[in-house]
Formats: structure tokens, C-alpha cells, sequence
């Protein structure tokens, strides 16, 4: 099942190991429950610690295999072979059952173990999912650090019944004791906020006591690891507060224009920005959203939360979202079958037909990729030529399973109240209506900046919410510094938003040591 490679590595890994695991497997006659078979042994020849055990009556789900603690009674269940991005998922249940240190802060174990209610989390997940490990991850995690919580990862792609009656149309989709809990990407900090009632409160009294700031990054993107990392080399007092890090590249597939690395993939990425980051005395600030930003003699951002962070200057790199369509049904059936991450939610659509809004690289990108699982793609381009790379195209009009309409407006989403059925759309040449009966639709047409909570303040922003910046990454307010896709950057892409995020720490340095010089003067 594995390689000796990857065998080699985990017997490192593993070494760290200390308390024993129990691996307790649930067949059937399935191929599937022979690779979880041979995968649980392999894992079990690679440390004296780990046991495997076959006990079909562990779960209803088969295959499944059960990651259990003798020692502390917890269990994390995976539901089916977790591979592809779910492997690293069940390296790190092995490694935190057998009693290795969770990754998680001291104030967060610490939450974790006193959450005394029964929590029963059901994660339905496709195995090309990118955005899934990380919730999966923070999930088995507290199921690891307290035996009252159970985790069962469920790969959605194999366990269709079940996702069909549930009618999962987008992954992650958790449940919590029976009921659905969250759609999409998660963070621990969002699942503790949702579980414990005064997390919130608890948080905002913590950061209102917070030291001023010399520079306060504002996103957790590229854009804004950069600059906190150029930032706290210059010895300034650094923090970072972002709804979570990595922003947009945490879904990002596949990444294979970052100058001196050949390939990588966005959570891999992400992951060495954020440990980068960690290398310096950087205080991040994850799972707090932006809410208004104000001026006195400091300035002063606002959270959600109800606290306010003081600085002496800011760094805005607060990134972009998937664009909407904006037409009637798209809200009403978002996570119903309309989608926006073809990779995470694919699978859960195989052997339908589907539709992708966009001509893009993105768009066509979308349709190549989800060509290989459903039945039929449909491609509507509103504009009457595709703006995609001349090889994307060529690889779509070569697969007989895409369809590609131009000058197509879509005007409304169709449903039956549960789900997707279909959609309308206006031929602009002819301005026919027309019907597509389709299981999903995979939304492809750019980014809108998340620049809505500085709409009253003093910062310039264009028609299209972009913030406007100069050469050093100064914005309109004195102290206030952009970068990255919120800005008016005309390029938006990961290594030109680190370089505007060095630009703008080193324009924030620059201001903060004229403004000290004046104060100075001043004084004198």
C-alpha cells in the first residue's frame, strides 16, 4: 500500500510516538476495505506501539477504520481510505492519539479539554479536497485532546448513498450530533467560537489588552506574511490579524509559477508561510475579522468581535473572495450545487452534467479538471471569445464531454428548494432564453476585493472597491499601507502579492521612522 519511501519517513515520524494505538478496522468484501486493510497494517509494522484490530461492528460505515487511545478513550474514525490529502490527516491522528504534542496554542488545549457537553462531528470530505485536511485536522485534534469528542472523516465520493440523502453538495460539510454544523473551510478557532458559548468575549477582552502596535498586518495571505516577516526583521512590534491564514492559497490546487520552486500546492504553501512567519516574535491573530478602521492619534482597527486593535501604522492585506454571479437563486442554493472549488467539490458530482460560469484560465481550467469525473460540462462565457490561454482551450475543445457557449448571460439559478436542477441564460446575439438542466454549477469569474469594511473610513478605494496605492504601497490615510489582491495592483498573483507586501512593510518602516523624527523635533 505504501511505498518504502514513504514507510522510511513515517518510522521517523513515528518514533515519537508514546503511548500505544489501537487501529480497529471494519470490512466488507469491497477492494476499498482490502487497501484499508493493507494500509493499517503497514502503519502497524512501523512502530511496536501501533496494534491493529478487525471489529466489524465498530461502525455502520465499511470501510472504516477507527484511530483509538487505551490510555486517554478517544477515537477518531475515518470513514473510508484516507489518501490523497487525507493521508497527512491520519498521520497526525496516529501521532496526537499516541500522546504527540497537538499544534495548537496553550490557551486552545486548554478550551478544548474543558468543553464538557457530548460533541459527535461527522465530516463529509472528497479526497481531492485541499480546504478538507485543515478541518478535518482541527477536528481530530479536540477528538485527540478530549474522549467526550468523536470525529468521523467521510469520503463523500465513496459513500454516495449517504451524501445523496443528506444531500451534500459541497465539501467540508460537518455535522454536529446529527445536525449540519458548517459548509467550507473551518479553522479551530471557528470551531471553538461556534462550540463554546463565551469565546468570543473571552477573545475580545484579551485583544483589547493588547500593547500598541508599530505595525498591525491586516490578512494572513501571502501578501501579509510577507510583510510581517519584513516587518519583525526590522525589530518592530509585529502583529498579524486575519480571519485565517493563508487566505485565498489555502484553496489553491495546483501552483507552478513560484520563481525557484518548480510545483507546489497551496496548503503546502501555506503551511511554510505560516511557519516562516512563526520564526519571528510575530503576535498572529487568527480567526478575527476586520469590521471598521479609525483614526486618532493611533489607528485603530475594529473587530467583529467586538475588540479594537491600536497601532502605530497598518498594513492592508485583506486578499479577495470568489466573485459572484448576482442573480436570483445563486444565494439560495449555494452549497446546494452551486459551487466555487471544482477540486473540493467535483467528486461529489460524478457522472452528472455541470455547468462552469467563466472563459477564463480558471474557468476552462475547471472545466478540463471536472471533465474527467461528470458526465457533461457546459462552459457560458459572456463575452464572445474565451480570455483563457490559447493550450487551455485547445485541451477543452479536444474533450468530447465540454461544451463551450459564448455570449451566454446566466440570468438565474434553478432549483427544487434541496438542490441545483439548472439554470437559465440569455443568448446575447439573439436574446433567446434558454434552459440547462445541470446538478451543479461551478462559479469561475474572478475575485472582488475584501475591502467592504473600509467603505466610510479615509481610504481611498476605486469603483471597483480595489484600495489605491502608491509605488510604496501608501493608501490615501497617513500610516495606512495596502498590498496584495485588495489593491489596485493590476497583477494578481502570489508572488507579486508577497513582493507589494515587502513594499508596503518597508513604506510603513520608512513612515514610521520620519514620523518618529518629527515627534522629535517637535518635542525639541
Amino acid at each position: 500500500m505504501l511505498d518504502q519511501n514513504i514507510k522510511n519517513q513515517l518510522k521517523s515520524h513515528f518514533s515519537a510516538l508514546k503511548d500505544p494505538v489501537e487501529l480497529v478496522i471494519a470490512l466488507d468484501d469491497s477492494n476499498k476495505s482490502k487497501e484499508l486493510e493493507n494500509l493499517a497494517n503497514d502503519l502497524a509494522s512501523l512502530s511496536k506501539l501501533i496494534t491493529v484490530s478487525n471489529n466489524p461492528d465498530i461502525s455502520v460505515r465499511k470501510p472504516s477504520m477507527r484511530v483509538h487511545s487505551p490510555e486517554r478513550s478517544t477515537d477518531i474514525q475515518f470513514a473510508g481510505v484516507p489518501m490523497g490529502h487525507e493521508f497527512t490527516s491520519l498521520v497526525l491522528a496516529v501521532l496526537q492519539t499516541g500522546g504527540h504534542s497537538a499544534k495548537a496554542s496553550a490557551d486552545e488545549i486548554v478550551q478544548i479539554k474543558s468543553l464538557g457537553s457530548d460533541l459527535s462531528f461527522e465530516i463529509y470530505i472528497s479526497l481531492s479536497c485541499q480546504t478538507c485536511p485543515q478541518v478535518v485536522q482541527a477536528l481530530n485534534l479536540m477528538a485527540a485532546l478530549n474522549p467526550q469528542i468523536k470525529t468521523t472523516m467521510i469520503d463523500g465520493a465513496l459513500f454516495q448513498d449517504e451524501v445523496n440523502e443528506r444531500n451534500v453538495l459541497a465539501v467540508p460539510a460537518v455535522y454536529l450530533n446529527g445536525e449540519l454544523f458548517s459548509q467550507g473551510a473551518l479553522t479551530l478557532t471557528d470551531i471553538l467560537n461556534k462550540v463554546d458559548v463565551n469565546a468570543f468575549a473571552k477573545q475580545a477582552q484579551k485583544l483589547n489588552e493588547k500593547d500598541i502596535f508599530d505595525v498591525l498586518v491586516v490578512g494572513g495571505g501571502p501578501a501579509g506574511a510577507s510583510a510581517a516577516v519584513y516587518a519583525a526583521r526590522k525589530g518592530l512590534n509585529t502583529g498579524v490579524v486575519a480571519e485565517r491564514f493563508g487566505g485565498q492559497v489555502a484553496d489553491t490546487m495546483s501552483i507552478e509559477n513560484f520563481i525557484s520552486v518548480k510545483a507546489t500546492e497551496g496548503p503546502k504553501l501555506v503551511a511554510q508561510l505560516e511557519e516562516h512567519v512563526k520564526q519571528y516574535d510575530v503576535d498572529v491573530m487568527a480567526g478575527q475579522r476586520a469590521a471598521k478602521l479609525s483614526t486618532d492619534n493611533l489607528i485603530n482597527v475594529e473587530l467583529e468581535s467586538g475588540a479594537t486593535l491600536k497601532a502605530r501604522s497598518v498594513i492592508l492585506a485583506t486578499g479577495a473572495r470568489w466573485r459572484n454571479m448576482n442573480v436570483p437563486g445563486e444565494a439560495e442554493y449555494k452549497g446546494r450545487g452551486v459551487a466555487y472549488c471544482p477540486h473540493c467539490d467535483g467528486p461529489l458530482f460524478k457522472g452528472k452534467p455541470v455547468a462552469v460560469i467563466g472563459g477564463g484560465n480558471s474557468g476552462i481550467e475547471a472545466a478540463i479538471d471536472l471533465a474527467n469525473i461528470v458526465e457533461h460540462v457546459t462552459v457560458l462565457e459572456f463575452a464572445d471569445t474565451l480570455r483563457a490561454d490559447d493550450v487551455l482551450i485547445k485541451k477543452a475543445n479536444s474533450l468530447n464531454n465540454i461544451t463551450i457557449i459564448k455570449n451566454a448571460q446566466t440570468t438565474e439559478v434553478l432549483g427544487n428548494v434541496s438542490r441545483v436542477t439548472g439554470l437559465r441564460y440569455i443568448d446575447r446575439v439573439s436574446q433567446q432564453s434558454n434552459e440547462l438542466t445541470l446538478a451543479g454549477i461551478f462559479v469561475q469569474i474572478g475575485l472582488v476585493p475584501n475591502t467592504e469594511f473600509l467603505t466610510d473610513s479615509a481610504v481611498t478605494l476605486t469603483q471597483f472597491g480595489e484600495i489605491d496605492i502608491d509605488n510604496k504601497g501608501a493608501t490615501s490615510l497617513p500610516g495606512v499601507y495596502a498590498a496584495g489582491d485588495a489593491t489596485t495592483e493590476p497583477f494578481k498573483q502570489i508572488i507579486i502579492a508577497m513582493g507589494s507586501g515587502a513594499t508596503a512593510s518597508l513604506g510603513a518602516f520608512d513612515y514610521l521612522i520620519r514620523h518618529a523624527q518629527q515627534d522629535e523635533e517637535q518635542a525639541a
